[in-house]
């Protein structure tokens, strides 16, 4: 069995391109997988862009009686955290059913899921009403982690895989540039409800699945055998990859919610931008999603063929050492439009980045029967705790004053990240457990 263990460089071991080998419906599984997941990212950005002019509407209860940036921040801060709180339920209880009933009829149910309460959005007529329909919209969006993740690790060869996981993580940035370019292009004729009507687009995503993909035979294999629990993943060894691979997935999901996602309101709030009206605001915002996810992108992208390199563990490393400073640099420092936007691809690099270790990791740590579980279960299981983020953010923006400050002070969980690696199991150069 060929080694995990890769150049730093595009070449493999006999001066081949990393990719020599790989066949047609290889491709095919990570570009279907990738394309769930790219309308995934985009149904889950869009909420985070229209959240002002959004919630400026559900919450006003008069012309006379404007909504102020706390409300915005308090009830903003519900609703991302009932966002993630159904991620997770859909995240955990997707990855059983994946595990027990197939990858690819997982896979087309989440899709459709997203997609249909995405665009089920659009009707809010409450706050309260958007809440719940973006709590169902993330049921989906978490399943079809677990079921994507897990089909691209078993199709794929074994010293491409992390490459492959790679790839597939960049679709979230991917998803984020169709959001930000549907704000540029749509919302100022359709205004935040047509941008939610938008997302039912992956719907036909699901169609693609059906007639593309089988399920890889590494499952087939393995569900000829007696089904096992949800506990089994708490036992023997699983029980310390379970742990790490939850707290992990933990740090950066409170992260990413807990303050690069509130980069939009972010941009609304800066002093020279104070008095523009909507549609310049709308078109600084779209840039700015842009600026961040052009980084993340690079960040997707290298962390496989640097874990290759180097290990999982000390990549983990370096992308939490990197959000840890550059979050309050980010979003302390520059008092200008123009100096958030230079920096803001480089907090992408690191604060998105790191979700390219999860496809790579955690399907190294579980065997088929449990891969789909496992991983589902550690991915998600932290967004439970996590689900306090946005929250918390919306609470220390009435505490400390502004967004910048808020997200800042969030940044201290990297640091509970290091601590984590120190016990985490190295993968780098390890068969795909059967």
């Amino acid at each position: 069995m060929p080694s995990l263990v890769t150049r730093h460089s595009s070449l493999g071991q006999n001066g081949q391109p990393w990719h020599h080998g790989v066949t047609r419906y290889q491709w095919l599984v990570l570009f279907v997988a990738w394309l769930g997941w790219v309308f995934d990212a985009m149904d889950a950005t869009i909420y985070a862009i229209v959240l002002h002019p959004a919630l400026h509407e559900l919450l006003q209860t008069s012309p006379s009686t404007p909504v102020s940036p706390e409300q915005i921040g308090w009830y903003g801060g519900i609703i991302f955290s009932i966002f993630l709180i159904g991620w997770a339920i859909g995240g955990i209880t997707f990855g059983i059913l994946a595990d027990r009933f197939g990858r690819t009829k997982v896979l087309i149910a989440t899709i459709i899921i997203y997609a249909v309460f995405t665009g089920a959005a659009a009707l809010a007529e409450t706050w309260w009403h958007l809440a719940i329909y973006r709590f169902l919209t993330a049921l989906g969006i978490g399943g079809e982690w677990a079921a994507g993740a897990a089909i691209v690790a078993e199709t794929w060869p074994e010293e491409k895989r992390a490459k492959a996981a790679g790839i597939l993580q960049s679709a979230w940035a991917v998803g984020f540039f169709l959001a930000a370019l549907f704000n540029l292009t749509l919302k100022e004729t359709y205004g935040w409800r047509g941008l939610f009507l938008i997302g039912i687009l992956p719907a036909f995503v699901a169609l693609l699945v059906r007639w593309w993909v089988k399920e890889p035979e590494r499952w087939t294999h393995a569900h000829q055998q007696p089904a096992l629990p949800l506990s089994a993943i708490f036992e023997g060894k699983l029980r310390r990859s379970t742990v790490v691979g939850s707290a992990l997935a933990f740090v950066a999901v409170f992260g990413l919610w807990g303050s690069t996602n509130w980069a939009p309101t972010l941009v609304r709030e800066l002093p020279d931008l104070k008095g523009s009206d909507p549609a310049t605001l709308t078109k600084y915002v779209s840039y700015s999603i842009m600026a961040l996810n052009a980084g993340a992108i690079f960040g997707y992208l290298g962390f496989g063929p640097l874990a290759d390199r180097f290990g999982r563990r000390p990549v983990f490393a370096f992308m939490c050492l990197g959000s840890f400073v550059m979050l309050p640099v980010t979003y302390l420092a520059p008092s200008s439009y123009s100096g958030v936007l230079m920096l803001l691809p480089i907090l992408g690099f690191f604060n998105n980045g790191i979700f390219s270790g999860f496809p790579i990791y955690l399907p190294e740590l579980y065997p088929t029967q449990l891969r789909a579980t496992g991983a589902g279960f550690c991915f998600n299981a932290g967004r439970i705790l996590a689900s306090a983020a946005p929250f918390l953010t919306g609470w220390l923006v009435t505490t400390l004053g502004t967004f910048g400050r808020a997200a800042s002070t969030v940044a201290l969980i990297y640091l509970v990240g290091l601590a984590v690696l120190f016990f985490a199991p190295e993968t780098k150069g390890q068969r795909l457990p059967d």
